[in-house]
């Protein structure tokens, strides 16, 4: 496979390079045969944005593979004297570290940090404002794949806040490049039309009986101008709830990238229901993000 320096959108990678790092993360997940750094090498990372998942999985994937970790406080940092993300990246950059995983709520930071002809260091994008989150999505390929087997034809269904979720804006292009057909669930309103290059908006109730892939999405409050938001029971309008579960095929799987609004997008009992890979899911990233690590940082294994 041939390396990547950054890992910034889904669209960066090659089919071909996305089924390599499914294979290798199923593979570290199935022998636990982890390749370790052999050479001294700093990992930080920067998360101006919670993050509870995607923070600690790759903390623990990076300290699993013997690289040294930063963890960047903006609380507690020169951010707070104003401070712009350049020149905290150009700073880390040369204080020599490696690989900056960055998580921001401007979409497409990572645009200025590539194009600096100082900024020497990888950049992996760990979620841009409403913009991308590569490797959710690639950990959501992973679990797909590993229940499956294959993309062709499943039949997934992307559930809530389509307009502000960066997982739905890069799993939406790389399910139909890789023969997924796709269909759109949940208010009218958050769905765009641009989204009708990728698949269909449907009557959840209409169509839940003949869904492979049931990917719910958190509604984001956070992100949500007021004309963006509802006042409905949305559990029971579009969420999934045990009578919707009860109609799912036996095979199908639920999947949500978390944090859950329990009782919100899904009722709090299905959370952990035989038809959940939530918690699968949380655990295939902590072996993609290793899988991402040491493809990015290739040279240094």
């Amino acid at each position: 496979m041939k390396i990547v320096k950054h890992l910034l959108q889904i669209e960066d990678l090659s089919l071909d390079q996305i089924s390599a790092l499914i294979n290798k993360a199923l593979d570290l997940k199935k022998n636990k045969n982890i390749k370790k750094i052999n050479q001294k090498t700093i990992v930080a990372n920067l998360f101006f944005e919670s993050s509870t998942r995607t923070h600690k999985s790759f903390e623990i994937a990076e300290k699993k593979l013997n690289m040294e970790v930063i963890n960047f406080n903006p609380q507690t940092s020169s951010v707070n004297k104003g401070e712009t993300l350049y020149d905290t990246v150009l700073t880390m950059s040369c204080l020599e570290v490696d690989c900056l995983v960055i998580r921001h709520q401007q979409k497409e930071y990572y645009k200025e940090l590539i194009n600096s002809k100082n900024i020497k260091c990888s950049i992996i994008n760990g979620g841009d404002g409403d913009g991308e989150h590569p490797t959710q999505s690639l950990l959501d390929l992973m679990t797909i794949y590993e229940n499956f087997k294959t993309f062709k034809n499943l039949k997934i269904a992307i559930l809530g806040d389509l307009k502000y979720s960066r997982v739905a804006h890069s799993n939406m292009k790389i399910l139909k490049k890789l023969g997924a057909k796709i269909y759109f669930f949940g208010p009218k309103k958050w769905f765009e039309n641009s989204y009708k290059d990728f698949g269909e908006y449907k009557n959840i109730d209409e169509f839940i009986n003949d869904i492979d892939v049931m990917m719910l999405l958190r509604i984001q409050k956070e992100r949500q101008t007021k004309e963006d938001q509802i006042e409905i029971d949305y559990l029971n309008e579009y969420g999934l709830n045990k009578k919707r579960y009860d109609q799912l095929k036996d095979n199908a799987i639920i999947m949500h990238p978390c944090p859950v609004n329990r009782d919100v997008e899904i009722d709090s009992d299905l959370v952990e229901s035989k038809k959940s890979k939530i918690l699968e899911q949380m655990n295939n990233g902590l072996y993609m993000r290793m899988a991402i690590l040491q493809e990015v940082l290739k040279d240094k294994f």
